[in-house]
């Protein structure tokens, strides 16, 4: 194996570290080719652990000199390890002083110290640090740091790293130097320097007690007018976690910089947040208003970052979502409190758990499937999943349900509030568990259901897999009581064949036959099965359950056509309203898969089509809901549906049904089009966001209609559209419109957007993303793929731009990846070893897109082990990507 551990890690074989670091003092001599690092460190034994050696952890670095106390020392170098045997003995503390060198242009792992167009960054989260220096690279080591960079000042005028710059000044031979000290104490991972050609859009704000701060947002120069939502993003989320948490910034500044080569979203550095430009670059020329949310959120969650994962951080990696599970749930809340309307914040639920089910949901029934809190791992990078963050974040919202417990606080607001603060209060400044801030929020609501069933909860975060609630309901006609049984069960994962019983909250409400609530409320589920009986009714009951999906479950119910669309139509819980749309849709789909039918000759029923254009029609739902519920289920949630799958035939139904909801309600859409197209003087606001996103699946539609009539009159409009629009969202709906119904004009507007947007970086990976997930027609899409990987603008470097092409086709393009002559797998295992070679993180993602290809249909599934296979079997393979390949093909 190229790097790194070799051997797998257990959660419980957990020891705390033998030393302890009290503070760091770091200079760099920062230099493309050879940057030299001077690493002083101030180190004590831990008394509570038995004396033994001091091992460091470093990788890819050049060793210089070692002095303990000032002078020479013997040491070794092992397994990645720099070995110190002869130290003080004692308890006294002692200095130690390391001196490396580090090859910063050569860092294509984007781990580390690296160079990215001419500039210096860092990326330390998970173990990027010991590529920078030697030392303690685990995140229950908190020091306090004290650095100085010093540069070329005409290169690198702009010099950053964590904390408060105390010192800067002009040295010798045109360099410059600026020292940073840090006033929290912090983990090697949360280390952070930036320096470069970057230019700065500045704010001062005033926090509730009347102190001041400085925020500053970095980018490249030209990069400036594209900051203003990022800027307002960042004060948004510093007012909200004050005035709904209490949590106020606890920095002179806060800063955030923004690059194009960057493996993540963006990285919560203390102080020093470091940024995909994906999410901080903004205006309406260039990003949609997805891109415009997506910025927003992720500002929100790294600012939250600042408490819950840097004031408080992980014991250890296995502990991961404690921070990253807790603040995508604070950013989630954070958007839906900044959407306003209870219909905005429903499209934000339902957005977010579309996304768990699309994602997170086939994890968990995957070879990586794992807990929420993993027991082992052979590369922490790989547990960056779905399960950590997004399922995380439910675990969280469900203690916040369950901390309910007065009438006074029905949703567990404030109660959640509450454990948060003794959280902190308990555990500020140090580095604990999952089970430490479960305790926090349990012992600050003792009357609550999360106290009393406070070990059995616990079991979301040791137990993989998602449960399955079986709901079956008996209606007694004589007595009028209705009756409803929930069964919960999980299935087994690796690792894990027995499941104990979950803490499940269920949300329920009862409807009558005309769709007026009857009763609603919480029932939370601990046993295997339990019954409610509510009596007192004259007809049968229609169910409303698992409202605002109040538990990540699989909820089995048989309902009938019949008791969907009275849902549908009138249940006051948006996200069950949705939610029966999509089971109405589902439902047509997996009949359609599963028969034998072609494609071309399916037909919606005429209660289905009716029931989607009621929606379209009605005068009171938002347009942003509208949208949601005429978009049919994504294939790969179809493919989850299914024992065995057959991507194609699955494509091929969706399109079919997408052609139908296209012409029968044709007037519809054009109706939907003309009252939704023009919004005004741009604004990302969700209501405005929601006409635009309406109008854009419109046309799309109005588009897919005229393909099959050779109507020109919509397509022709759709490039206009493209042409005159006066923001990317209009004039990307647009273009998407013309690609993906395969119109004769596509070809000219893709070559006119490119003109247009040419030397947006992030522009053109949309433009790629675009062609590479089109609808495959008669396999056409490969080839385009493979020619997009010639084009000048392509860099498999580039984790974006390598994204946007191979991920877009391997990942996100299951009809046109999955091909009968298995040549979609032959290309996905080389571009595996291929990324492999350059990027292991990047590498190991793209690994995951076969993850479910024992479900797939003969000769598919045969194909498919091949070419998994073929990648296991290279000699050289990155941890990441063997234990991503490895775990595949496991029995």
């Amino acid at each position: 194996m190229r790097e790194g551990q070799s051997k797998v890690i257990h959660r419980a074989d957990y020891q705390p570290p033998a030393f302890w670091i009290d503070t760091v003092e770091l200079c760099f001599d920062l230099d493309p080719a050879k940057t030299r690092v001077l690493n002083r460190m101030r180190i004590r034994r831990n008394p509570d652990v038995p004396p033994q050696a001091l091992r460091l952890d470093g990788e890819e670095l050049n060793l210089a000199r070692v002095l303990v106390g000032g002078q020479g020392t013997s040491f070794k170098l092992e397994d990645h390890q720099l070995v110190l045997e002869n130290l003080p003995e004692g308890n006294e503390p002692f200095d130690l002083e390391i001196f490396t060198t580090c090859y910063p242009a050569k860092n294509t792992k984007l781990m580390g110290l690296y160079v990215s167009n001419e500039s210096f960054f860092t990326q330390c989260e998970a173990e990027g640090f010991r590529r920078i220096t030697y030392f303690l690279d685990r995140p229950d080591v908190m020091a306090s740091y004290t650095v100085t960079l010093r540069a070329d000042k005409q290169k690198y005028p702009v010099l950053l790293s964590n904390g408060n710059l105390v010192a800067h000044g002009n040295l010798d031979d045109g360099r410059h130097y600026a020292k940073w000290v840090d006033p929290h104490r912090k983990p090697s991972y949360l280390f952070a320097l930036v320096a470069g050609q970057l230019v700065c859009r500045e704010q001062r704000i005033a926090a509730r007690n009347g102190k001041e701060h400085l925020l500053q947002v970095y980018v490249r120069p030209g990069d400036l007018d594209k900051t203003e939502h990022a800027m307002n993003s960042l004060m948004a989320s510093v007012a909200w976690d004050e005035a709904r948490f209490g949590l106020a910034l606890d920095l002179e500044r806060f800063m955030i910089v923004a690059t194009s080569d960057f493996n993540m979203g963006a990285m919560e550095n203390k102080g020093l947040n470091i940024f995909n430009t994906k999410y901080v670059l903004a205006n309406q020329a260039t990003a949609t208003d997805t891109d415009y949310a997506n910025i927003e959120s992720v500002v929100g969650h790294e600012y939250f970052h600042n408490w819950t994962g840097n004031r408080v951080t992980c014991r250890d990696w296995f502990q991961l979502s404690l921070k990253e599970g807790l603040t995508v749930f604070r950013d989630q809340e954070f958007s839906q409190d900044l959407a306003g309307t209870p219909s905005a914040r429903a499209v934000k639920r339902i957005e977010d758990v579309r996304v768990l089910r699309t994602a997170q949901f086939p994890e968990d029934a995957g070879p990586m499937a794992h807990p929420v809190r993993p027991d082992q791992y052979l590369e922490i990078n790989n547990f960056y999943t779905v399960t950590v963050y997004e399922k995380g974040a439910e675990v969280v919202r469900m203690q916040q349900t369950l901390a309910a417990s007065s009438e006074s606080d029905p949703l567990g607001r404030k109660g959640f509030a509450k454990g948060l603060s003794l959280y902190f209060q308990r555990n500020d400044g140090h580095a604990v568990t999952c089970d430490d801030f479960t305790q926090a929020i349990a012992d600050a609501n003792p009357e609550s259901q999360l106290a009393q069933k406070l070990e059995q909860f616990k079991r979301w975060y040791s137990q993989a897999g998602t449960p399955r609630v079986k709901v079956q309901t008996h209606w007694d006609a004589a007595a009028g009581i209705y009756n409803i049984t929930l069964t919960q069960s999980c299935p087994p994962t690796p690792g894990q064949a027995e499941k104990l019983p979950f803490v499940i909250p269920v949300a329920l409400g009862l409807l009558d036959a005309d769709g007026r609530e009857l009763t609603s409320g919480m029932h939370v589920l601990t046993q295997q099965s339990e019954t409610l009986s509510f009596p007192g009714y004259s007809a049968e009951p229609v169910p409303s359950l698992l409202r605002g999906f109040s538990a990540p479950v699989v909820l089995e119910y048989d309902y009938s056509d019949q008791q969907l669309l009275t849902l549908l139509a009138n249940d006051t819980d948006p996200f069950n309203r949705w939610e029966a749309g999509q089971r109405l849709a589902t439902a047509r789909a997996l009949g359609f898969i599963r028969g034998g039918t072609p494609a071309g000759e399916l037909r919606l029923d005429e209660a289905f089509l009716e029931a989607m254009r009621a929606v379209l029609r009605h005068p009171d739902l938002d347009a942003a809901f509208k949208e949601l519920v005429l978009t049919l289920p994504a294939e790969t949630y179809l493919a989850e549906q299914l024992e065995v799958v057959d991507p194609q035939r699955i494509h091929a139904v969706r399109e079919a049904m997408r052609e139908q909801l296209a012409e029968v309600l044709a007037a519809d859409w054009e109706q939907a089009y003309e009252a939704n197209r023009e919004n005004g003087a741009y604004s990302p606001d969700p209501v405005s966001s929601g006409r635009r996103a309406l109008a854009g699946l419109a046309l799309t539609h109005l588009c897919l209609a005229a393909r099959k009539t050779n109507d020109p009159v919509w397509p022709g409009r759709a490039y206009q559209r493209f042409k005159d629009a006066s923001n990317m969202t209009d004039r990307f709906n647009a273009l998407a419109a013309l690609v993906t119904s395969n119109n004769e004009l596509a070809p000219q507007a893709l070559q006119r957007f490119h003109a247009m947007f040419k030397n947006e970086a992030l522009v053109l990976d949309k433009w790629f993303a675009l062609q590479a997930g089109a609808p495959d027609r008669n396999g056409n899409i490969l080839p385009v793929v493979k020619a997009l990987m010639q084009h000048p603008d392509f860099n498999i470097r580039n984790p974006n731009r390598a994204r946007s092409v191979i991920f877009s086709y391997c990942s996100a393009n299951p009809g046109g990846f999955h091909r009968s002559d298995a040549a979609g797998y032959v290309f996905w295992s080389e571009r595996v070893v291929e990324l492999d070679a350059i990027n292991p993180q990047v590498a190991a993602r793209l690994a995951r897109a076969l993850d479910r290809w024992r479900k797939l249909a003969e000769p598919l599934r045969g194909a498919a082990r091949e070419a998994i296979a073929r990648v296991a079997a290279k000699p050289d393979l990155s941890n990441d990507v063997r234990e991503v390949v490895t775990r595949a093909l496991a029995d």
